[in-house]
């Protein structure tokens, strides 16, 4: 009985259909015997160079040119290449579902022995905390049929998505809305922008301010200052009063100006505070299920104070890791 690896690298010199539909989801990684790994980076070469599918006689050639290979490995290569045959015949659904199996267990198990390196300490670059976006990240492996939004053909879709109401949160700033065409929308990631000390955590502040106001739920999440400085912000724009006011209210005014606020909004406002750069997005992970279990608080929006001075879940700080990379990895894990 032949392996899927054995049929899927038969097929991809012979099924050009089924070949751009699987090569861009399979890595060499996949094939853990080494010369199907081999003739596999042939294969994607010569198809990335020559965009047509090679022959078996264009990979023999490319293996006797390959120099990094002794001799053992060359004759390894080539018999496994004589195993290959390329007029088998199978269903070619059932071949698609297998492949799709195939990459899914592959990555499953490689994800599996990387998270075992890490935890011995023989991965120098990850963390342990990373372990679980790794998992994660080989869990959600799968085939996109989508090939792209046809302009002519899809043109119903499209007219139904220019009229689609979107959900957004709205600014308090009439320019921002008008700029961002109503507030910001669900699901994406936003980033203020400017020099040091023009006030980015005083915009923040401001806009987690006027969400509330909203009846909205918001955590603000601080690794620069403290929670009451947070909170003396808030204070000063729901209260319409300069910071420096806030110290001469007298009890009875702070509380009467809070229970004000509260008969406003039916949202909630948590703030926490983590020391720079020893928190990534399991332990806001964390923080949000903990909040959902004892306090039935779920956000509707989340303010990160800031981007930079957090941690990576998956990198380790200064373990060969260039800023650029860090930082490109904690806003792909938020």
């Amino acid at each position: 009985m032949q392996k899927i690896e054995t049929i899927i690298l038969s097929k991809m010199f012979s099924d050009e259909d089924y070949t751009r539909k699987v090569i861009p989801f399979i890595k060499s990684e996949y094939f853990h015997d080494s010369a199907e790994k081999k003739i596999f980076q042939y294969v994607n070469e010569f198809m990335g160079k020559y965009n047509s599918l090679p022959t078996i006689e264009a990979i023999e050639i490319a293996i006797q040119n390959d120099r990094s290979i002794n001799e053992k490995e060359f004759k390894f290569i080539n018999e496994k290449l004589t195993q290959l045959d390329d007029n088998i015949e199978v269903n070619e659904k059932w071949l698609l579902d297998n492949t799709e199996k195939f990459c899914k267990d592959k990555a499953v198990y490689n994800a599996i022995m990387k998270s075992i390196q890490i935890i011995d300490g023989e991965d120098k670059q990850h963390t342990q905390d990373g372990i679980p976006s790794i998992l994660q990240e080989a869990l959600s492996v799968c085939f996109d049929n989508n090939v792209g939004h046809d302009y002519l053909d899809n043109s119903d879709s499209r007219y139904e998505f220019y009229h689609r109401d979107e959900v957004k949160l709205p600014f308090d700033l009439e320019m921002f809305n008008k700029i961002t065409n109503g507030g910001i929308p669900n699901k994406t990631l936003n980033v203020a922008l400017a020099g040091t000390g023009v006030g980015k955590s005083l915009f923040m502040c401001h806009m987690a301010a006027g969400i509330l106001s909203q009846g909205k739920n918001v955590l603000y999440i601080t690794m620069e200052m403290a929670e009451e400085r947070i909170a003396e912000r808030i204070d000063a724009n729901l209260m319409n009063v300069n910071i420096q006011e806030l110290k001469d209210l007298s009890k009875s005014m702070f509380d009467n100006r809070i229970s004000k606020i509260r008969q406003k909004t039916e949202g909630k406002l948590i703030i926490k505070e983590y020391p720079t750069a020893s928190a990534h997005v399991g332990h806001f992970t964390a923080l949000l299920n903990e909040l959902q279990l004892k306090r039935n608080f779920r956000p509707d929006i989340i303010f990160i104070d800031y981007l930079n001075i957090c941690a990576s879940s998956r990198f380790k700080s200064g373990a060969g890791v260039n800023s650029y990379t860090y930082v490109k990895a904690i806003a792909e894990e938020l």
